[in-house]
């Protein structure tokens, strides 16, 4: 008689490159459950007109929102800055679904996703590279798909 645990001799083993990539979609998900995400410092020279989202209440960004942040943050991983720039000049995101209003949200949250990204690549001294990058932002996507309360 079978073992309820037999299939697990069955399983694929898993890369400790893919177990990172995975645990590192998780976090980002949690991170992602507050509004606004976790950051450091927010640098008054650089980022400062990102201040209202820090300083004044606003609700949390609809689901369509992290969708296109994290397409913005693929395109700027992969450096389509035709595609970036033609979609922020355009507005494309308003095609999308989202509002005007959105737009800050959306870009702090394209930001605060690429720099993740890029310190994920830094603190592994590059060995997780883009192709990693955009695996851990497809699992992302799926666990924040997953977490949405039904409608």
């Amino acid at each position: 008689m079978p073992s309820r645990w037999d299939h697990l001799f069955d399983l694929k083993p898993v890369t400790l490159l893919e177990h990172l990539v995975e645990e590192v979609a998780k976090l980002l998900a949690q991170d992602l459950q507050r509004w606004p995400p976790p950051v450091q410092e927010v640098d008054l020279d650089t980022g400062g007109h990102f201040a209202p989202l820090f300083t004044e209440p606003r609700p949390r960004p609809s689901p369509a929102v992290y969708t296109e942040a994290l397409r913005l943050t693929r395109w700027e991983l992969s450096h389509e800055t035709d595609a970036y720039d033609d979609y922020m000049r355009h507005q494309r995101y308003l095609e999308r679904g989202l509002g005007p209003d959105d737009r800050l949200a959306l870009l702090f949250l394209s930001r605060w996703l690429t720099e993740q990204m890029h310190g994920l690549g830094e603190a592994t001294e590059g060995r997780v590279k883009r192709k990693h990058m955009h695996e851990c932002l497809d699992r992302l996507e799926r666990k924040l798909r997953l977490q949405q309360p039904s409608a």
